[in-house]
């Protein structure tokens, strides 16, 4: 299973960008606590983001639930790589109660995912 939750702030203002394809996304970096309490930022893409999305703000607390990916493509003449976070929900931190369902919701994929055999630890 790929789930990934973040809880951080936003590093710098949501980016809004058109995609060749015609797509709209929201482009995040969403600084957290490392585990040796440095700070570390993750690049989020948001797909079909609402309009608002564009005018978040730099140190604005944010929650991301979302899945990891890593994308090939080329520049300069050369292939590229990048790992990212593609967003399914983004909520910001003075939605209380929008932040606690998403946080069991993504638990509930993770019981569902013990339940198809996978063992968790516990």
């Amino acid at each position: 299973m790929n789930l990934v939750t973040l809880l951080g702030r936003l590093s710098r203002p949501a980016e809004q960008r058109l995609l060749p394809s015609g797509d709209r996304l929201v482009a995040l970096d969403v600084t957290v606590d490392g585990p040796d309490g440095r700070a570390e930022t993750v690049p989020v893409v948001w797909f079909d983001a609402p309009a608002s999305a564009a005018t978040l703000d730099a140190d604005k607390p944010i929650m991301v639930i979302g899945r990891v990916r890593r994308r090939f493509y080329r520049a300069n003449g050369a292939t590229q790589s990048r790992t990212e976070v593609v967003a399914e929900t983004v909520v910001t931190g003075n939605q209380a109660k929008r932040l606690r369902a998403a946080l069991r919701a993504a638990a509930a994929r993770l019981d569902d995912a013990s339940m198809d055999g996978l063992e968790l630890p516990t």
